[in-house]
């Protein structure tokens, strides 16, 4: 049984990750036959697009430049909100709680005009037929909060919940509760994929904080399970194709490239793993 992991990391992240699993595929490294997808984020967007079966068409819109994406900043001033409640909360529900309160009384666009965008992200309106599990966290209590097909949601209110970076976008509201990033969980909550044999894990952002586990850590525990794991983050490279706001939709093409690029640099250790 294998699983793919895509992590969060804004638009950017979405367009690396889309690089990277296209240029895998141009090596026929096929991962959109996995049996378990984990989305976390921006990882959830691309986990519904290649489940679903989209991935070279999702790849090459983000060639295409901005398209429709709203250009947002995570500010010096968030990031020090953010650094301040992770390194003084002891539990992910205390964290979740502290930025869902941060979200609920900033004011950002519309959720109506934000539905809107992460349903142009998608071009899609049901769930895939294939496992997947979308990432998000309760706003009022900070709970870990899992999507999948069988969970009565909307695949656009389920990506749309795990996009919802606190301070940047509105809550998702779903049958009456409201819901952020599931990022402020983990960057990639690979811990989902416990019990796969075979797990890649693709993420734009790897580093943790108080409570907020490291991907480096959590793939530590599933091969202690025994499971066979590769972990691929942005080379180098990626990381100036990037820039410095991953919430910059110019930035799309240049990190989509990268990640293409990237790929056959890891080729190798993936394969070792997926076959």
């Amino acid at each position: 049984m294998r699983a793919l992991v895509l992590g969060g990391g804004g638009v950017t992240g979405i367009a690396w990750e889309l690089g990277m699993l296209a240029g895998l595929s141009s090596l026929d490294i096929d991962l959109s036959d996995a049996d378990l997808f984990v989305g976390t984020s921006a990882g959830s967007a691309v986990a519904s697009m290649v489940a679903s079966g989209q991935l070279r068409e999702r790849y090459e819109a983000q060639l295409a430049g901005p398209g429709g994406e709203q250009k947002a900043r995570l500010g010096p001033l968030l990031l020090a909100r953010y650094v301040y409640a992770m390194a003084t909360s002891r539990t992910h529900e205390q964290f979740g709680t502290r930025m869902g309160r941060l979200a609920l009384k900033t004011a950002t666009v519309s959720a109506a005009d934000r539905k809107a965008v992460i349903a142009q992200r998608l071009g899609l309106g049901d769930w895939p037929g294939k496992a997947l599990k979308i990432t998000a966290v309760d706003a009022h209590s900070g709970q870990f909060t899992v999507f999948e097909a069988d969970s009565g949601v909307s695949l656009i209110d389920a990506v749309g919940a795990s996009c919802a970076v606190p301070g940047v976008w509105p809550p998702a509201e779903i049958n009456g509760r409201r819901y952020i990033d599931g990022g402020m969980r983990s960057a990639v909550n690979a811990d989902l994929a416990s019990g796969y044999q075979q797990i890649v894990v693709i993420a734009p952002i790897v580093r943790g904080g108080g409570p907020m586990t490291p991907a480096a850590r959590q793939v530590a525990a599933l091969r202690a399970e025994g499971s066979h794991v590769v972990l691929i983050r942005p080379s180098a490279a990626a990381i100036k194709a990037i820039g410095g706001n991953v919430l910059d939709p110019a930035r799309r093409r240049p990190a989509a490239e990268a990640g293409f690029t990237q790929a056959s640099a890891e080729a190798d250790a993936v394969r070792a793993v997926w076959s």
